[in-house]
């Protein structure tokens, strides 16, 4: 992503200084734990399903499985993308895990006709390699590199309705630094902390007539999705072994889209088309509250807001989620 001068730069800014408090946080965990005068809660003692938004640093046990679906609707103005998308991951060796993430949707809008059914998304694989782990009395947090790869299985041009469009027709490829660690509340309950930097790259998409790009029938040529960039940081308060709190905290950056071609009328001579659609921003919260049954089974229920931006419309995404690890 390129960042330029004005808003998108200071956005840059902030989201840096916001990194670096937060890492610092991560890394206070311990320390601050010496300063409790409570009996402090085990690490053993909290099961923790994860929050709504805040990816992991930790990588499964070699040949242990973690399938996680989750069921949403993103609510608009005017709109509801009803979706499910499942954390299918396999803990490969001790520090690497690999997955898969298929996601399906559904349009309802009120202007306008809505799917004409369910459809598949672009597909996300993904590998995390963990670099460091958390211990007690020690500084150091989890810390873990990600790679995700985002197949466009998605439909998105040549649409009889625009409802119709899942996906963004590019290969993407997003780079991430994930972040986790724990430190003990006054009252001994433990509090754990994950943080994610990610960095998405996206490549062309071929387009033919109406598409998920605002082209029109007749269109051909290709669409180039804006690079992106997000930063995301959870807060998970372990009320009691079985029952946990949950906020997730975001904010992300999307480049300009550009696209470039040509329409065919069949009457008149092809005519050049270069459109150009503005970068957004985005910032927002998900409060959430976790159940688990077992350390190894849980329900997760929350909402995401989408408070504000730029070129964004606000919205309320609530989610249902089971996490279960075999």
């Amino acid at each position: 992503m390129r960042w330029r001068s004005g808003k998108p730069r200071q956005a840059q800014r902030t989201a840096c200084r916001f990194a670096a408090w937060l890492v610092l946080l991560l890394g206070m965990g311990t320390a601050s734990a010496q300063d409790a005068a409570a009996p402090r809660q085990s690490l053993d003692d909290a099961w923790w399903t994860g929050p709504m938004l805040a990816n992991s640093a930790e990588t499964l046990p070699p040949g242990h499985l973690l399938i996680e679906p989750y069921v949403y609707d993103v609510s608009s103005k005017g709109a509801d993308a009803f979706g499910s998308r499942a954390y299918v991951l396999y803990g490969l060796t001790e520090r690497l895990t690999v997955g898969l993430i298929p996601i399906i949707g559904y349009n309802r809008v009120s202007q306008g006709p809505s799917s004409s059914g369910i459809g598949a998304g672009d597909q996300i694989v993904q590998a995390q390699y963990r670099l460091t782990h958390f211990h007690e009395g020690s500084w150091l947090p989890t810390l873990a590199v990600q790679l995700q790869e985002t197949v466009p299985t998605g439909r998105y041009d040549q649409l009889a309705r625009a409802s119709d469009g899942m996906g963004g027709g590019a290969w993407a490829t997003a780079l991430g630094l994930n972040a986790q660690s724990y430190f003990w509340m006054p009252n001994g309950r433990l509090l754990r902390m994950r943080l994610n930097l990610t960095r998405t790259f996206s490549g062309d998409a071929e387009v033919t007539g109406a598409s998920v790009y605002g082209t029109a029938p007749g269109f051909r040529g290709t669409a180039r999705p804006g690079d992106a960039f997000y930063i995301g940081s959870s807060f998970e308060y372990s009320l009691t072994r079985r029952w946990v709190l949950a906020l997730d905290l975001f904010r992300s950056h999307d480049g300009a889209s550009r696209v470039n071609g040509y329409t065919d009328p069949l009457d008149a001579l092809p005519a050049p088309v270069n459109l150009r659609t503005g970068a957004s921003d985005a910032y927002g919260y998900a409060p959430a509250v976790e159940y688990s049954w077992t350390p190894n089974l849980g329900v997760l229920l929350g909402a995401r807001v989408i408070a504000g931006g730029h070129n964004t419309p606000r919205s309320l995404t609530p989610a249902i989620a089971i996490n279960y690890v075999h």
